[in-house]
């Protein structure tokens, strides 16, 4: 008995100690990571120092302790941020206007970097500086100028290391037409000492100089954004591609991109909270950083969508819109620490996750910003109805669902004017879209699974602190019959299908990354390394799309600049054939650029083929190293006396072959038999 007690009691010491252990590793965990905090936070955010502003007849001056932000008086131009110790962060070497400026591109190649006549202060306390940069459009500037009124606003806070910028543009009904391609704020930094880019948690890399991508260090390639360095400063990166297009992003996920100097331990980034004034939705790709070093904010431009997106503006056509803000946050690390960039970089998103909570700011002070309780919200249930996949209502859950100007189902995409506002649905389908500006928006969904897209037939018309519960919303897809096969998910992108190996000598070791597999260089001359002699032959219920479905239908190359067109083939069995029956090909395409696609039904050879596209497309995703640009959907109605009992082929025609770039991205196909729920 004596034994057994004396076990137990061991047992219990032992069981306690390792509780012991277990805690004092914690403490120690939390502690180290409290004392790594707190020494971070030391070299940058304690700081309880006044806002103070200087302005003489050069130069507008903003400091508030941790940054002296520096603007030229009145062009509104930044041209300087020092931080810590170092002077400016921006190149100095540049010209005033080729440091920290906003520009457009309009009427074809028209540039205009918005330089303003005048300086106002709309609010300076201890703890904040509002400034306000204007210039009001002249008719006597008619052609040499954007017809644009101009607003270039720049906010410090106390305690922030950074500054804010928005922009408030407008057009009065008088002003004359224009179209306005591009709106973005671009920064210049010291080349010689921000080298590493970080745009996400996988794409991040030491970058390229702008001088390696000069001839004598580099080889173009087929298009003047992309480079081979063949003699780069840093041996490290011989033999790779650089081209500004392999950092894009979506819109939805384009909320944090900067750069960080190693030898002083500096983060310079760039923070957008909200997409609301972003243009064509959430999937809209745009750029990033880039070689300069160079870090943008995008706003409005036709890249992945072409001259589709609405940018013009008609004479007569009033308009107004608010661009921001954005932070431009600055961060520092201890010298010491081996893994400064991961601090710096989580640090960052850390600010970022502060900015989106604080989201829409109250310390604006423009009648044109509505504050959190001038906004509304709307919210409500989004289900989907297809009753050859379930009888019963099913669930959309993660579908997109979002406020943005009235027009067509899918007129969001090409939308370049108004705001939006997107959010995702939960498990069973809910959505709250927070925070919408007042104004007349349509709602839009589209839901990952289903082809086609949702729009709900009423205008939402949104009044400041309104709350709209909407009653549960059906989507009926798109469906003719019942499923005979498919190829591919519907997603609206081409990245199930199958994305080859990049040529050796044109790699870009940062898209590495499986899910940035495809924006590496020249994939497109995969297709014609793949298949030399014959194009892609796709047989049902033998194929796997993953694996033999190419991603892109591009021209085939038979020579040096020299290409032909191609027709891809699927093949199917068909048991049964109604040849009074209907059948329907749903042909969902995730991107196009002059383009144009031909169908025939077991008939190659035919003159005519029983559909085209003709030609669409001028979003050039293809070699922009996007898996999407804009979404089409065509139901295409099928006779039944075209089908044979037995095998059967499906002739898809690529027939435009200028050059490879000329081509399609399938997002899902899928063959649909008679409808039988009404027989």
């Amino acid at each position: 008995m004596e034994k057994v007690v004396n076990m137990s009691h061991w047992r219990r010491k032992l069981v306690l100690w390792m509780v012991m252990v277990i805690q004092l590793s914690l403490f120690l965990s939390v502690f180290s990571t409290e004392i790594h905090a707190r020494k971070f936070l030391k070299d940058n955010d304690i700081n309880t120092n006044d806002v103070r502003l200087h302005i003489s007849d050069r130069q507008v001056i903003i400091d508030n302790g941790l940054v002296e932000v520096t603007i030229e008086n009145p062009s509104g131009y930044l041209i300087g941020i020092k931080y810590k110790k170092m002077q400016n962060v921006l190149e100095r070497r540049n010209h005033i206007s080729n440091r920290g400026y906003w520009d457009i591109v309009w009427d074809g190649d028209s540039y205009d970097k918005l330089e303003t006549k005048h300086v106002e202060v709309i609010t300076q306390t201890n703890d904040i500086v509002e400034l306000s940069f204007t210039k009001t459009w002249n008719s006597k500037n008619h052609g040499k100028t954007i017809p644009l009124n101009i607003q270039k606003r720049y906010i410090v806070r106390r305690g922030i290391s950074g500054v804010y910028m928005y922009g408030i543009f407008e057009r009065q009904e008088d002003f004359p037409k224009a179209h306005m391609y591009q709106i973005r704020i671009a920064f210049k930094l010291k080349e010689d000492k921000f080298r590493f880019m970080a745009l996400s948690d996988t794409i991040q890399r030491v970058m390229p100089r702008s001088e390696d991508r000069v001839k004598r260090h580099s080889k173009p390639l087929d298009f003047k954004e992309a480079v081979l360095l063949t003699n780069p400063s840093n041996p490290k990166l011989k033999g790779e591609v650089d081209d500004k297009y392999q950092y894009s992003i979506e819109n939805k996920d384009n909320k944090l991109n900067g750069w960080i100097s190693d030898h002083d331990s500096i983060g310079f980034w760039i923070m957008t909270p909200s997409n609301e004034f972003r243009t064509g939705g959430p999937h809209k790709q745009d750029l990033t950083s880039h070689v300069g070093p160079t870090a943008l904010s995008m706003f409005v431009s036709t890249h992945y969508t072409g001259t589709e997106i609405d940018t013009f503006y008609k004479e007569g056509e009033a308009w107004k819109k608010v661009f921001g803000p954005v932070l431009i946050y600055l961060n520092s690390a201890s010298l010491k620490d081996d893994d400064h960039r991961k601090i710096l970089w989580n640090d960052a998103k850390r600010q970022l996750s502060e900015e989106i909570e604080s989201w829409p700011y109250n310390f604006t002070r423009s009648e044109d910003f509505p504050h959190s309780q001038q906004r509304g919200q709307v919210n409500g249930q989004l289900l989907v109805q297809d009753r050859y996949m379930d009888k019963q209502l099913m669930q959309a859950k993660s579908a997109f669902v979002g406020l943005a100007p009235p027009g067509e189902a899918d007129s969001w995409q090409k939308e370049g004017k108004g705001y939006q506002f997107w959010t995702q649905t939960d498990k069973i389908g809910r959505f709250n879209i927070k925070n919408v500006r007042p104004g007349v928006y349509n709602l839009y969904a589209w839901v990952h699974g289903f082809i086609g897209s949702y729009k709900l037939d009423l205008n939402i018309t949104i009044q400041p602190e309104n709350k709209i519960e909407l009653d549960t919303l059906i989507y009926d897809p798109p469906r003719n019959g019942p499923t005979l096969w498919e190829i591919g998910i519907p997603d609206r992108t081409a990245a199930e299908f199958f994305i080859p190996e990049p040529y050796p000598q044109y790699v870009n070791s940062i898209t590495n990354d499986g899910a940035d597999k495809f924006r590496q260089y020249g994939l497109w001359d995969r297709y014609s390394d793949i298949y030399r002699d014959s194009d892609l032959v796709y047989t049902v219920g033998t194929s796997n799309y993953s694996k033999d479905w190419f991603f892109a239908h591009v021209p085939r190359k038979i020579g040096d600049d020299w290409y032909r067109p191609t027709t891809w083939q699927i093949k199917y069995n068909l048991q049964d054939v109604n040849n009074r029956g209907t059948y329907t090909l749903q042909m969902a395409i995730a991107a196009a650029s002059f383009a144009e696609v031909e169908v025939r039904f077991n008939d190659p050879n035919s003159d005519r083929p029983h559909f085209t596209t003709r030609r669409i497309g001028y979003d050039n995703a293809v070699p922009r190293h996007g898996i999407h640009g804009l979404y089409r959907l065509y139901s295409i109605e099928v006779p039944g006396y075209r089908f044979l009992k037995g095998s059967n082929t499906i002739y898809l025609t690529q027939t435009r072959s200028d050059n490879s770039f000329e081509a399609v991205m399938y997002d899902y196909i899928r063959l649909e038999g008679p409808n039988r729920l009404n027989n």
